[in-house]
């Protein structure tokens, strides 16, 4: 409350009082856990997606609800907007994609399924013309936005699919997984141009173990492609999040192993990593002008840093937030906050944490 006196001539002193409007610093009404959180390009809006399996648009400035989007069966996994905050696509472990008008709460349209598993994660080209969607069921795929038709089915990761981006012209596109591997590829031949992931040593490269059994079942069991031995399988942490650098150079990545992750397009080569963090790390946000990087870690952990030195520049102060389960992350509009989608004591919040000093 503000309250200001004007001394007047005539009749003394006039007072008036009054509340200054100010952004939320919490979006409260999901059943459950914010899966994923996206800020309109104008700033205007929030959208909200939750295990609760519907979408919430709110007023940003004011944090109220606007519209509760209903058609998915399952928890919505990932919602964003197109190009110029007409649309705001979700997707969700029921495999569909919807397109809603954030403006009146209406379904758009419904594309047809093409994955066959859960969907992932979503991104819109920079035009909005494109969609990329990834899924559990391995597939990366694009979709025409005004034909609501699935143009190709990209390629294939060897586990399911996490996180997927276009880079800031629009030429390629990056996906990564739960094999540990970050595919790179370019969106007008629709071919995959680069394969990058972290080099083990030798000792994390072991031989799946059989289960055990007794020696006398062992003689009357058939021996596997005529008794060879199984090749060595690779035990890579899980990529689960994703972002190209504004120049297109870089792709940047955090996961499973708790650190973000610079990667050379040009010769697939890691450059550089930041970390650890606490706890596994599953969003990863640019800031508008690209020079600052937000992680959020699955504990409530929260990391910025500088994009271009790798400097961090705002580390968790609060307490509080420590164990709440976070899925996503991504700037506010003013680009001195961030927005995070958390479980709360059972209950989804989207919540705002400002990062300046």
């Amino acid at each position: 409350m503000k309250r200001f006196c004007l001394g007047l001539a005539t009749f003394g002193f006039l007072c008036i009082s009054f509340v200054w409007a100010q952004a939320p610093t919490e979006f409260k009404g999901h059943d459950g856990l914010v899966h994923a959180v996206a800020v309109s390009p104008d700033g205007t809006m929030l959208a909200t997606a939750g295990v609760d399996g519907v979408v919430k648009i709110w007023d940003f400035a004011s944090g109220k609800e606007k519209f509760v989007l209903k058609g998915h069966s399952g928890t919505v996994n990932a919602v964003a907007f197109n190009k110029d905050g007409s649309i705001v696509a979700s997707g969700g472990a029921d495999k569909g994609i919807r397109f809603w008008n954030p403006k009146d709460g209406k379904l758009v349209k419904e594309l047809a399924k093409g994955h066959a598993d859960g969907v992932s994660a979503i991104a819109f080209s920079p035009d909005g013309k494109l969609l990329a969607s990834v899924s559990g069921d391995k597939s990366v795929k694009l979709w025409d936005v005004d034909g609501a038709k699935e143009l190709k089915t990209l390629g294939s990761h060897k586990d399911s699919v996490y996180g997927v981006a276009f880079s800031t012209d629009g030429t390629q596109l990056v996906s990564s997984g739960n094999d540990g591997i970050i595919m790179v590829w370019d969106v007008k031949g629709m071919t995959m141009i680069k394969s990058m992931m972290v080099e083990l040593p030798k000792k994390e490269i072991k031989v799946k173990e059989e289960p055990k059994e007794d020696k006398k079942d062992k003689d009357k069991k058939p021996k596997k492609d005529g008794g060879k031995k199984e090749e060595p399988k690779e035990l890579r942490d899980a990529f689960t999040g994703v972002a190209f650098t504004p120049d297109g150079k870089f792709v940047l990545s955090v996961g499973h192993d708790k650190y973000l992750r610079y990667w050379s397009i040009a010769d697939g080569k890691e450059t550089k990593k930041l970390g650890p963090t606490p706890d596994w790390i599953f969003g990863v946000a640019l800031s508008k002008d690209g020079k600052q990087v937000a992680t959020a870690g699955y504990g409530g952990s929260l990391r910025v840093y500088d994009v271009g030195s790798g400097t961090e520049v705002y580390k968790d102060k609060e307490p509080e937030r420590r164990g709440w389960i976070t899925y996503s992350i991504v700037f506010a509009p003013d680009g001195k906050s961030v927005i995070t989608g958390h479980d709360k004591a059972g209950k989804g919040i989207a919540k705002v944490t400002s990062i300046t000093k």
